[in-house]
């Protein structure tokens, strides 16, 4: 007799999990948390030892990185209970991402809107399939093959400091307005501490810990929608993926559950796509198994074995490649 294994449970409905909401305790903790650490590792980068100041920038790219899930947070207003502490802290998360806040939210909410459909989604659209020339190609492999942080640069230059492509996206002229003065703001507070500290001093501080940091969200952007089988609206007309059914269009990693509580659950993307509006140190609470959830080391295994041209702008169902 052939015994059949029982379907998997349904995800929960959003409704079902409307418990699940931000505390302006919670938010504080982690806040000043990741202030402590960052100060830290500041302090420990000024030291003339080389071993002390090597810790120091080990422990500032892992701060780094969790300014990006600070800066996410914000950008979803799932910190706080507190609607209005998201945009100052924002703001300083940006400073330390690299990211302009008012830019990354605009960005980010269009994203959520149209993950599932490549060529909307404006953080999905360049890796639309296509032919690439010989050089793109051979930038995108060697970066890839080598470890070399560039896709997180990119990432960052294309989505949220392109500013012919950001007005493109977003025409309202009060939006525009407020993009252009956070990224104006954002670049003069960089250039005036250049010029305080002096190139050398800012290159020793944050020059190591900026180029681990964009190495390891290489890692944590690449895995989120690449190599995923996406839709293409080809320009007609389409409605969004409402977001209970994202989670076949987007993937999860696995990190150490340290780590993962450190970074607010940052690798648990199914689940944040699925119910954007819990809080990210509270998706640990979600009682569901998601379809694509993979370990961080098996996922980094499979993922470097594929050419960077073959993982950015092919998906599992053209290569068989199941990462």
């Amino acid at each position: 007799m052939i015994e059949c294994s029982a379907p998997p449970p349904p995800p929960p409905p959003p409704a079902a999990l409307s418990r699940l909401r931000p505390t302006d305790a919670a938010g504080a903790i982690v806040a000043l948390s990741c202030t402590a650490i960052t100060a830290s590792a500041v302090a420990l980068s000024l030291s003339s030892r080389w071993w002390v100041w090597a810790a120091g920038q080990l422990v500032l790219a892992l701060a780094l990185v969790q300014w990006f899930a600070l800066l996410h947070e914000c950008g979803h207003e799932t910190l706080f209970r507190s609607k209005w502490l998201h945009a100052p802290l924002g703001q300083l998360a940006g400073f330390f991402t690299l990211i302009p806040f008012r830019n990354w939210k605009s960005v980010h909410r269009r994203h959520h809107k149209w993950t599932g459909w490549q060529d909307i989604d404006p953080t999905t659209a360049a890796l639309v399939p296509r032919a690439l020339g010989r050089v793109e190609r051979a930038l995108v492999n060697i970066a890839w093959r080598c470890w070399i942080p560039l896709f997180s640069v990119i990432y960052r230059v294309n989505n949220f400091w392109n500013w012919r492509r950001l007005k493109a996206l977003f025409e309202r002229p009060e939006e525009k307005r407020a993009l252009a003065v956070n990224s104006a703001g954002l670049l003069a507070a960089y250039v005036s501490i250049v010029a305080w500290l002096g190139p050398s001093t800012s290159l020793r501080l944050f020059g190591v810990a900026l180029a681990m940091t964009f190495a390891a969200e290489d890692l944590l952007i690449l895995s989120q929608h690449t190599h995923i089988p996406q839709q293409l609206s080809a320009g007609e007309s389409v409605r969004p993926f409402p977001t209970i059914e994202q989670e076949t269009f987007t993937r999860s990693l696995v990190f150490p559950r340290w780590l993962s509580a450190l970074l607010l659950h940052i690798d648990a993307h199914e689940l944040h796509h699925m119910y954007p509006f819990v809080p990210g140190y509270r998706l640990g609470e979600v009682q569901y198994e998601t379809e694509n959830e993979v370990g961080l080391l098996a996922w980094i295994r499979g993922a470097h074995a594929l050419p960077g041209e073959t993982l950015l702008f092919h998906n599992r169902l053209e290569t068989g490649a199941d990462i």
